[in-house]
């Protein structure tokens, strides 16, 4: 078997076999395939697509190229989430306690930001303390005794899914649904999870612009979820405007912890209660999403879900005191907040352009490598639909210099759109695929 003759095959439309996508697989991430000959396979694999079942076998050998975690053997039954990234989605920090408190352990694999999207690592490591890059002995443990593990990738688990992914960034392959389900699934089934919901944002501040392509892509890894033995489901979820209204690292973990305490945005509670709920759901826990959201209000009204946040946290080193007081976490020196220049209804909030503006202030990564300000980032005071008075508060710009606060203000004040008429507000929701 030879890979030229893979990638021949997969250029002319051809599906390729278990046989071979395991050749080639395995092959690359031993190093026996160089990366031009796995980048020409990308670019066929982006220009021709794949069957369902030849990407869950796809997604079968990248999840099997490196560490398996097994993790029956001190949970009968885990859970898992994974969001495909927006501006200020900081879900998981609420999630992941809300739903372990009831007893079901969720272990999670969690990445950090790059370009305008966060990272839910990041964030955590915002929390003095707080230890994200665990070893799979680790991680085991603290599933075993706490019920509830958020760790960095490690290098053994699906490294298949490192090395096509730093690939596909830069040969305009990113694109392609096959590869991008692959990658994320790869990771899940790699991770030991029994079930796994999959939050798939839509809109200008998502990676899918359109309905049909978020609902392409989620049904895709439905499938795969089924085909591998997995319980999956997918909720699509609107990312035109930013989920709640902190956006930045220490922002948002300040975002959660009042979120944990009852309060919290109204659209960012709802979209936390949804996606736990369908956790709890897919488990067996609840008989419907209804009733399993309502025993998570009872759990962030009641505190059991921040005592479990707690525990979680400084199980993982991160300092109490920051949690309690949450006046304590970064938070840059420059702070200004942007009066409304009109009156009037916010129409749009552009995403893209909050994310970009996070960025400028040094929140976020334009590459890799790029270290990151925990204390910079944005509060909207105001959402889609909101009527604001002129002179109001609009914006608050957390940084630490004066040009790059002033050049994010200008950036921000353009990205929102205004309406003399009332707006109606977006569905947060836009489908639930199981």
């Amino acid at each position: 078997m030879h890979a030229v003759d893979i990638i021949a095959k997969k250029r002319d439309g051809k599906e390729l076999t278990d046989e071979e996508l395991g050749f080639f697989i395995e092959g690359y991430t031993r190093g026996d395939i160089p990366d031009y000959q796995a980048s020409a396979w990308c670019m066929a694999v982006l220009l021709q697509g794949m069957t369902h079942a030849e990407t869950t076998v796809l997604t079968r050998h990248m999840a099997h190229s490196g560490d398996m975690l097994d993790l029956h053997a001190i949970a009968p039954f885990v859970v898992d989430k994974h969001s495909t990234g927006g501006v200020g989605d900081k879900t998981t920090l609420v999630v992941a306690p809300l739903v372990a408190c009831h007893g079901l352990p969720v272990g999670k694999i969690s990445g950090r930001g790059l370009g305008f999207t966060g990272g839910t690592i990041d964030k955590l490591e915002s929390i003095k303390g707080f230890r994200a890059n665990l070893t799979p002995e680790e991680f085991v443990d603290m599933l075993a005794r706490h019920g509830i593990v958020v760790s960095g990738q490690s290098a053994n688990l699906a490294p298949a899914d490192g090395k096509l992914y730093a690939l596909r960034d830069v040969t305009a392959t990113v694109e392609s649904l096959p590869l991008i389900a692959a990658s994320i699934m790869s990771k899940k089934i790699a991770a030991g999870a029994d079930a796994i919901v999959l939050d798939v944002k839509v809109g200008r501040g998502a990676f899918m612009k359109t309905e049909a392509d978020a609902e392409a892509l989620a049904n895709l890894m439905v499938e795969i979820g089924r085909r591998v033995g997995r319980k999956v489901a997918a909720i699509i979820a609107d990312m035109n405007q930013p989920l709640g209204n902190a956006v930045g690292n220490a922002l948002e973990v300040k975002e959660a912890i009042e979120t944990l305490h009852g309060a919290g945005p109204a659209d960012f509670r709802d979209h936390c209660l949804t996606v736990g709920g369908k956790m709890i759901e897919l488990a067996g826990e609840a008989p419907g999403l209804d009733a399993a959201r309502a025993t998570l209000v009872r759990s962030l009204d009641d505190g059991t879900a921040w005592a479990k946040f707690v525990e979680w946290i400084t199980a993982q080193g991160g300092d109490r005191a920051m949690l309690d007081a949450p006046d304590r976490l970064p938070q840059a020196p420059l702070v200004e907040t942007a009066p409304a220049p009109r009156h009037g209804f916010i129409a749009a909030i552009d995403a893209v352009e909050v994310g970009k503006a996070c960025v400028m202030l040094g929140g976020g990564r334009a590459k890799k490598s790029d270290s990151i300000d925990y204390g910079v980032g944005i509060v909207c005071h105001a959402k889609v639909g909101d009527e604001v008075a002129r002179g109001g508060p609009l914006l608050t710009i957390y940084a630490n210099r004066a040009g790059a606060l002033a050049a994010a203000r200008e950036r921000l004040l353009a990205a929102i759109g205004w309406s003399e008429e009332a707006v109606t507000p977006p569905v947060y929701i836009h489908k639930i695929i199981d």
